[in-house]
């Protein structure tokens, strides 16, 4: 059955305050939306898919608070003690404990407060070895994602991404998301999120061919989630799939 078109629509997390009451429980019922996407485990499988060597600089887009890269990197410990964090994001909302344990793990850590969108068309931006965004990508549509894109694939040499997976599955899981305490706000912006989201080789085919040699791996990832990774064949990486 073909998917339907993608439909980005305003989330209302993103114009709430950071310190709104609603907005901090939003973000606390996006941890267990998280878990139970298993998405961790799944950035972690694209990590590895890709063959990625340990990164020495990371940068994660729409990084929120930043516990979510944290699980991450304690999962890959101890091989990416030394790594350099970049924490993007248009509010700086990590806390003090998390940069703490950024830095008990062997990682330096600094917030970048920008809009992404900036970012991606900042000249000179620093260039890293990985990024990663969770649940981010599918905010953006039409030329802004493709802008975003391209900032990538010219700042990085790998990437890998978590976003919600468009069809019928993920839109009976994100009506039920108040099986899991989440409030008005996470429940409505579910469903919108779904609508927004991503199948097929869609995120494969809007990367921009700036150089040769790039190689992907996009598709479903049980139970709702749709990952894409993306890397370059040398030097950084070798052993991920051509895309076809």
């Amino acid at each position: 059955m073909k998917a339907a078109p993608r439909l980005v629509a305003a989330e209302l997390l993103d114009d709430l305050a950071p310190e709104d009451p609603r907005a901090r429980r939003s973000r606390r019922d996006l941890q267990r939306i998280h878990r139970a996407m298993r998405s961790v485990s799944v950035l972690r499988k694209g990590v590895s898919r890709l063959g990625l060597a340990a990164p020495r600089s990371i940068i994660e887009l729409g990084a929120g608070d930043g516990t979510l890269l944290l699980r991450l990197v304690r999962r890959m410990h101890p091989q990416w003690t030394g790594a350099e964090i970049t924490l993007l994001d248009r509010h700086d909302l990590v806390a003090d404990g998390t940069r703490a344990a950024y830095r008990r793990l062997g990682c330096s850590v600094r917030t970048l407060q920008a809009d992404a969108l900036e970012w991606a068309q900042t000249p000179g931006a620093e260039q890293y070895e990985l990024g990663v965004a969770t649940l981010f990508l599918h905010h953006f549509a039409g030329n802004q994602l493709l802008h975003l894109l391209a900032a990538l694939a010219l700042r990085t040499d790998a990437f890998v991404a978590c976003e919600p997976r468009r069809g019928v599955p993920a839109r009976l899981g994100s009506r039920l998301v108040g099986l899991l305490g989440a409030n008005a706000v996470t429940r409505a912006d579910a469903v919108k999120s779904v609508a927004a989201g991503f199948t097929g080789r869609e995120l494969s085919t809007g990367w921009p061919d700036v150089c040769a040699g790039w190689r992907f791996d996009e598709g479903f990832a049980w139970p709702f989630t749709h990952y894409f990774a993306a890397t370059r064949a040398a030097p950084y990486a070798s052993g991920a799939r051509d895309a076809s």
